[in-house]
């Protein structure tokens, strides 16, 4: 009923604004055709004027929403001299790895002349690799499993994502997927805000930076766009997208693309199959009205790659083939780093048991409507709809299945399995997620009134149901894992997690920039309270029966000001300061207790703490910028300062079980340095360079157990001081792009400075260099086909083999004494192994 009820509202917004919006639109040019005859002449003048009313208001209060994201355009308007297929202009700044901006805060971007000459099946996050202060790892070379990015030492789920406008992080666990968002012919702009959100940015996790990704818009006339992919480890994708120009006699043009491809692991057995489509539909009328709509579908089923320890990374390296009827595995040592390809009985590591299927829709509609000459109301709806799980089997013993402080019988369609067989337990996510941001902005004079709302409400449930592994391994349910469950003997499904949270958000914002001295000087301050309501309801067997919470309720009410301040002391410099607090709630796990209970604890393994505080931050930037019509730079110096950081701990119980929980992990500060230069063709030379510094601490020690005289007693590690995890102190990145025409050729590399993965800084991966190349020929246009292109896409040149990224972070590696004088036991840290070499070769055409 949820989602038909939401489906249905959506739908009817829809049909109601762009279906009504053309006829609006023909009453508006109704006089223009009969004038000129073609009304498609008077409408890029209307749209040149647009763009450079909009860009001359500079500010950190609304940048959100793809009608705000008005600066790329500028500079494709001023610096555009023609098409060299696929919206590559060939005049970008950097080769489409920086664009000029006038934001006063730090802000990157990368543009269609960058996009298009790479790999067509990076996902977003690949595409920013080269950014000041992105920390960027893949695991595939299509971009299939996603991959991993922090920014200044922040992890994705310290940041927000968008895409036209709408929130795309996991609303429980504020996770990205970026192999699920767009396919990259379709993006026009990734936007990298590295400190702070904008006052309208639809987040409840971001205490660190944003990322902001459009979609190009329709084209005017009919045509589209075609590429076919071919590559190592037998990578094949294409992509088709046709786009209808105007529709009749109105302003209405839209697209719709679909893209398929699949690829084999490159390492242990497995691959990724991955369908997607994705529309747009557009329609401006009048003097700045516009309503869009995009809606992308996603269906991937993917096998997953293992994290590693670094014993088994020394050990085992890339990993092997296990032997068929074994692991492998000899006893004391460490776990292979991939799964294994040869099914024995009771193998928890086969893997088809560690798929990782998905299915997405997205839609939002953002539209810009001009109400008066000084007042532009701007509304953003959405909705995000999401089913998969990630994979998992444990042997289990079905006549004894957990259920609270007992236990039951268990049988699949009425039979049960005598021992402990081996069952498909997956951890499966479903989610429903409206929303909308609504703001207007005032405008009179030299001052800019903007004052808005967003409102979300959304329900995820995650479950995970048991089924039977059948003797080839596979499970019997199939890869969702959703059927054919274990029934214990009361009717009851039996659940490892049984979980409903339902997150309300209200945020009105209000914010005010003040532009002075012919648009010199530029004042901005801005307010929003965000209030965020959690109703969870951990259905779990048997819980009535021990002490868990079954309804948790938590409430959180957050102001977060911000402002700023740019000053241009010329027609080429330009001076900036920006301060701004943000937030992360706690994560939607924190407020339950699941896994296998404890009959002497009476706990369960994993530990609910649902009274945590939301994680703060305070950032601060100041910076100077130089641009002209060749040349852009910039340096931005940054400070944050944060309270409350979440982090989740296992700790020993005074029964020394291991538990899991969520801990506030108390505060930490880091300093550092972004710079970035690019230029205009230079002899048809483009180049680019980026780089970070970083110096970030930890200013507490960390609460932790320890033992003591046999005892288990509560204890502090000695972490104030040391260096955060995940926090590389030097990144610099250099790309060059050779474009005359016919022929293109780059080169980029990115040096990584090694990163801890432990707060205690006992552990940590070395610094790592990756080069990648493309080149490329466009030939004449050939029939229908406008601009032919072959290109050839070189990933990690040196094939170099290392550990990229610290995917749980731990206290410590090693035992060590904590504060109180106990012995504090280390931890296994796990990491995630970066792609290899891999050539892809890819020809495309527009039409």
């Amino acid at each position: 009923m949820f989602f038909k009820r939401h489906t249905s509202v959506l739908a009817c917004l829809i049909c109601s604004t762009v279906l009504s919006s053309p006829l609006v639109a023909m009453a508006d040019t109704t006089s223009d055709k009969k004038t000129s005859g073609v009304a498609a002449k008077h409408r890029p003048v209307k749209e040149k004027q647009k763009e450079k009313t909009a860009s001359s208001a500079p500010s950190m209060l609304g940048a959100t929403s793809p009608t705000d994201a008005v600066e790329d355009e500028k500079v494709e308007v001023h610096g555009h001299t023609h098409d060299l297929g696929d919206g590559d202009t060939g005049r970008a700044f950097g080769g489409g790895l920086m664009t000029p901006t006038d934001a006063p805060k730090s802000v990157s971007a990368v543009t269609r002349d960058y996009i298009a000459k790479q790999n067509p099946g990076m996902n977003p996050v690949q595409l920013i690799a080269l950014l000041p202060g992105a920390n960027v790892s893949d695991t595939d070379p299509l971009g299939m499993t996603g991959g991993d990015i922090t920014v200044r030492g922040l992890t994705s789920s310290q940041m927000g994502f968008t895409l036209e406008g709408f929130p795309i992080n996991d609303i429980g666990n504020f996770a990205v997927y970026a192999q699920e968002i767009a396919d990259a012919e379709n993006l026009k702009t990734v936007r990298l805000a590295q400190g702070s959100a904008d006052l309208d940015s639809p987040h409840i996790s971001a205490t660190g930076g944003v990322v902001d990704m459009y979609m190009i818009d329709p084209k005017k006339k009919m045509g589209g766009h075609v590429d076919m992919t071919y590559g190592s480890y037998n990578a094949t994708r294409g992509f088709a997208r046709f786009d209808t120009g105007y529709l009749g006699n109105t302003n209405l043009r839209a697209y719709f693309s679909y893209s398929q491809g699949r690829q084999d692991h490159w390492r242990g057995p497995g691959m990724d199959d991955k369908k997607h489509g994705e529309m747009k539909i557009v329609n401006d009328w009048g003097d700045g009205n516009r309503v869009s709509l995009a809606v992308i579908g996603n269906s991937l089923n993917n096998s997953s790659y293992p994290t590693t320890s670094l014993a088994s990374w020394k050990q085992w390296g890339t990993g092997f083939i296990n032997p068929v009827g074994s692991s492998g595995i000899a006893k004391g040592q460490p776990a292979n780093t991939v799964y294994d390809k040869n099914f024995f009985k009771g193998d928890n590591n086969y893997y088809k048991l560690r798929m990782n299927p998905f299915t997405n829709i997205y839609a939002s509609m953002p539209s810009t409507f001009k109400l008066t000459d000084h007042l532009v109301l701007t509304e953003t709806p959405y909705f995000w709809y999401g089913y998969g799980n990630g994979g998992g089997a444990y042997g289990t013993n079905m006549s004894q299945m957990p259920y609270g402080p007992t236990t039951l019988p268990g049988s699949i369609n009425g039979q049960t399995t005598a021992g402990s067989p081996l069952l498909y337990n997956p951890s499966l996510t479903q989610t429903y997620r409206p929303g909308a941001t609504t703001k207007m902005t005032w405008t009179a004079g030299p001052n800019r009134l903007m004052v808005g709302y967003w409102f979300e409400y959304s329900k995820q449930h995650q479950t995970s149901p048991y089924s039977m592994v059948g003797d080839d391994g596979r499970p019997e349910s199939g890869l969702w894992g959703d059927n054919n469950n274990v029934v214990l003997s009361n009717g009851q499904t039996a659940q490892y997690r049984d979980t409903l949270t339902q997150t309300e958000v209200h945020t009105p914002f209000i914010g005010d920039s003040l532009s002075l001295f012919h648009d010199k000087l530029t004042i901005d301050a801005g307010l929003k309270y965000s209030i965020v309501r959690r109703r969870g309801t951990n259905n779990l067997p048997g819980l009535e029966q021990t002490s868990a919470q079954k309804y948790v309720n938590t409430n959180y009410n957050t102001a977060l000001p911000t402002a700023a301040i740019r000053y241009k002391i010329d027609a080429h410099n330009q001076l900036f300061a920006s301060v701004a607090t943000n937030f992360r709630m706690p994560t939607n796990y924190a407020l339950y207790d699941s896994g296998t209970y404890n009959k002497i604890t009476k706990r369960y393994s994993t530990q609910a703490n649902p009274n945590q505080n939301p994680e703060i931050s305070i950032s601060e930037e100041a910076g100077w910028r130089y641009q002209d019509d060749l040349l852009s730079t910039s340096i931005t110096y940054f400070h944050y300062n944060f309270t409350n950081r979440l982090f989740s701990q296992t700790l020993l119980n005074e029964n020394n079980q291991t538990i899991t929980t969520n801990i506030n992990a108390g505060g930490s500060h880091s300093d550092g340095v972004d710079a970035e230069i690019g230029t205009r063709p230079i002899y048809h030379l483009r180049p680019y360079v980026s780089f970070e510094y970083l110096h970030a601490v930890t200013d507490s020690n960390i609460l932790s157990t320890s033992t003591l005289n046999g005892a288990v007693i509560s204890d502090y590690a000695r972490t104030k001081g040391k260096v955060s995890p995940q926090s590389p102190s030097y990144m610099v990145a250099f790309g060059l792009d050779y474009d005359d025409g016919p022929r293109f050729i780059g080169f980029n590399l990115k040096y990584t400075a090694k990163q801890y993965s432990t707060f205690m800084n006992d552990e940590h991966i070395p610094g790592y260099l990756r080069m990648n190349i493309h080149m490329g020929y466009r030939f004449p246009k050939w029939g229908i086909f406008k601009s032919p292109i072959i290109r050839l896409n070189l990933q990690n040149l040196s094939n170099n083999r290392y550990l990229g990224y610290v995917s749980s972070p731990v206290v410590a590696a090693n035992s060590s004494t904590g504060v109180n004088g106990g012995t504090i036991t280390g931890k296994t840290a796990y990491y995630r192994v970066a792609s290899p070499f891999a050539a892809l070769a890819t020809i495309s055409s527009d039409f």
